[in-house]
C-alpha cells in the first residue's frame, strides 16, 4: 500500500507545485518584459550609432567621390568598434554593399525589405540574417538633398537560453523565498488545521465520517442534532419517520420544517429534567436532549428519542390488570371479613343478625354498583369506579360518584384512554386523601368528555403546579424506585394527543377539598400536537 503523505505533507506539495506554477508564469512575463525592453533600447542604440555614421562628413564625401571609397571600410570598422554593434553596412545608394564586417558581402546589394530608407526616412525594426535575428536600424546618408547612400546598424537579439541565464539570478531568488515562505506557510497552516480537526489527519476524519454515518444511520432509536441556529446538523433514518420530517432536512432550520410548538420546544430548550414525553401525532416519544459545549461554548445540541407507544400502551393494559387483580383483591380481602363475620355469628345461633347483616352488606354493595351504573353507561368505566370503590374502602378512603355525573357508552379507544385517566386520577386522590373522601364527576357534550376527581387531601403547593406533570417526579417517597412519577405525565400525554388538556386546581381556604384535576378528553383524536 502506498505511503500516504500528513496534512503537512499535502499542504507543503499544494504549495510548491502553486509556487512553481506562479514561477513559470513569472518567467514569461519577465521574458516578454525583457523582450519589450531590449527591442525598444536596442532600436534607439542603434538608430543613433547609424545617424552618428550618416552624419560623419568622410563617409558623405566617399559616398559622393568614388575615387575615397576606400576610406569605407575602416569608418565602419571604427564605429562598429566603438558602439558596440554587431555590424555596420555602409551602401550608395543603389543599395552595393561598400563596407561590412563580412568582406565576402562587399558589392552585394543589402536586403531593405519594408525599410522606407531610400526615400529619406530613418527606420527601426527586426531582420533575419545567417539564421540570426537582429534588431536593426537604417538611416540614409543625405548630400545636396539627395540620398547618395545608407548606414545600417544591427545587434544580434539573444536567443532564449542567453535571456534565461540573464534571468536565473532574479529567478532562483524568487524561488528560494517562495520556497521558505511556501514550507513556513505550510507548517503554521497544518498545524492550525490540525488544531482544529483534533489532531486528526484526513484519512483519520474521512474514516471518523464514514464510522459515524454509519452508526447514525444503523442505530434504532432516532438522533437530531442542531448547532446554534437550531439548524439540523444530522438526523438519523428512524428520526425521520417518528418526528415527520421531510428526507432532505438536514441543513435546514426547525422553523422552516413546521414543527409544532410542544416539539419545537423539546428539541430546543434545556428541561433539566432528563426525558419528556412528547405525542407526535398518534405516537407518544420520549425525548433526551444534551446540549454540546466546547471550549466553554455552546455549539449546539444532539437529541435522542424512542418510541414508547407501544411501551405505553402495553403499560396501559397491565395498569388495567393491576387495577383489575388489586380490586379483586380487595373484594376477596372484605369477602373474607365478611364470611368470619357471618360464621361467627351462625356460631353464636344469631340467626336473625345474620339475616340483617347479609341484607346490610348486600344493600352496601348494591347500592354503590347502583349508584355507578345509573350514571355511567360505558362498562369499563363503570366497572373501574366499582373496582376502586371496594380499593378504597379497603385503604380506608371513600370514594364517591358526583350527582351531576352522566357518561353513555364511548367509541373503544375513547373507552381505553378514559380507564387509564380516571384511573390514575382515582389513584392519585386515594393517596393523597389517606384517610378521607375521593369524588369523581364524569360529564359529556357532543365534542368531549370532561373528568373532574378532586380529594380532600393537603392540596398541591403552586410552585409545583407544573412539575407534578414532567415525567419522574412526585411528592411521595421513593421516586424512581417504586414506578412513582409517571402518571400524570402520562394523564397530560393522554390528553393532550387526543387534542385535549389536564389541568390542577385548588379550590381554596375554607374548602374542604385540597386538589382538583380537571381533564378534558375529545371525541375525535388528532385535535393537535404536543
Amino acid at each position: 500500500m502506498r505511503p500516504r503523505l500528513t496534512l503537512a505533507g499535502q499542504l507543503l506539495a499544494l504549495q510548491l507545485t502553486i509556487i512553481v506554477l506562479v514561477l513559470i508564469a513569472v518567467t514569461g512575463v519577465s521574458l516578454a518584459q525583457f523582450d519589450i525592453g531590449f527591442r525598444q533600447s536596442e532600436s534607439q542604440r542603434m538608430r543613433a550609432i547609424a545617424e552618428t555614421g550618416a552624419s560623419t562628413e568622410a563617409i558623405r564625401v566617399a559616398l559622393t567621390d568614388t575615387s575615397k571609397q576606400g576610406i569605407l571600410p575602416p569608418a565602419a570598422d571604427r564605429l562598429r568598434a566603438l558602439s558596440g554593434a554587431d555590424y555596420v553596412v555602409i551602401t550608395d545608394a543603389d543599395r552595393r554593399i561598400l563596407a561590412s564586417p563580412n568582406p565576402t558581402a562587399i558589392g552585394d546589394r543589402l536586403d531593405l525589405a519594408d525599410s522606407p530608407v531610400l526615400s529619406g526616412q530613418a527606420w527601426t525594426g527586426m531582420t533575419t540574417a545567417d539564421g540570426h535575428r537582429f534588431v536593426t536600424a537604417h538611416v540614409p546618408v543625405v548630400a545636396s538633398a539627395a540620398v547618395v547612400g545608407v548606414v545600417a546598424t544591427g545587434r544580434r537579439y539573444p536567443p532564449l537560453g542567453e535571456r534565461l541565464i540573464t534571468a536565473a539570478p532574479s529567478l532562483l531568488v524568487y524561488l528560494g523565498v517562495a520556497g521558505v515562505l511556501g514550507v513556513a506557510g505550510s507548517l503554521l497552516l497544518a498545524r492550525r488545521v490540525k488544531r482544529q480537526t483534533l489532531g486528526l489527519e484526513p484519512v483519520e476524519i474521512t474514516r471518523l465520517v464514514e464510522h459515524r454515518e454509519a452508526m447514525l444511520h444503523g442505530i434504532k432509536e432516532g438522533v437530531i442534532g442542531l448547532d446554534t441556529e437550531n439548524r439540523v446538523t444530522l438526523i438519523s433514518d428512524a428520526a425521520i419517520p417518528l418526528l415527520g420530517l421531510p428526507s432532505r432536512a438536514r441543513g435546514r432550520r426547525l422553523e422552516d420544517l413546521a414543527i409544532p410548538p410542544g416539539l419545537y420546544d423539546a428539541l430546543t430548550e434545556d428541561s433539566g429534567d432528563g426525558d419528556r414525553i412528547v405525542a407526535i401525532g398518534d405516537r407518544i416519544v420520549t425525548l433526551n436532549r444534551m446540549p454540546l459545549v466546547t471550549d466553554g461554548e455552546p455549539v449546539g445540541s444532539v437529541t435522542t428519542m424512542r418510541d414508547r407507544t407501544d411501551l405505553i400502551a402495553l403499560r396501559n393494559e397491565l395498569d388495567v390488570t393491576r387495577t383489575t387483580t388489586e380490586a379483586l383483591r380487595a373484594q376477596a380481602h372484605e369477602f373474607s371479613n365478611q364470611l368470619h363475620a357471618i360464621a361467627g355469628l351462625l356460631e353464636l345461633q344469631e340467626y336473625d343478625e345474620v339475616r340483617h347483616y347479609v341484607s346490610r352488606v348486600s344493600g352496601t354493595r348494591a347500592e354503590l354498583s347502583h349508584e355507578v351504573t345509573s350514571r355511567v353507561a360505558d362498562p369499563s368505566v363503570a366497572a373501574l369506579l366499582i373496582a376502586k370503590g371496594s380499593l378504597a374502602t379497603e385503604q380506608g378512603c371513600t370514594l364517591r360518584v358526583h350527582d351531576d355525573t352522566s357518561l353513555g357508552p364511548l367509541d373503544e379507544d375513547l373507552s381505553a384512554d378514559l380507564v387509564t385517566v380516571v384511573g390514575n386520577l382515582v389513584d392519585n386522590g386515594l393517596e393523597a386523601a389517606r384517610p378521607g373522601v375521593v369524588e369523581v364527576q364524569l360529564t359529556e357534550s357532543e365534542n368531549d368528555v370532561a373528568i373532574r376527581v378532586r380529594d380532600s387531601g393537603a392540596g398541591v403547593p403552586d410552585e409545583l403546579r407544573e412539575k407534578i406533570f414532567q415525567r419522574g417526579f412526585s411528592t411521595k417517597d421513593g421516586v424512581g424506585t417504586d414506578g412513582r412519577g409517571f402518571g400524570l405525565a402520562l394523564i397530560r400525554v393522554i390528553c393532550e394527543r387526543r387534542g385535549g388538556r389536564l389541568t390542577v386546581e385548588s379550590p381554596g381556604e375554607g374548602s374542604s377539598w385540597g386538589t382538583e384535576f380537571v381533564a378534558r378528553l375529545p371525541r375525535a383524536t388528532g385535535g393537535g400536537r404536543a
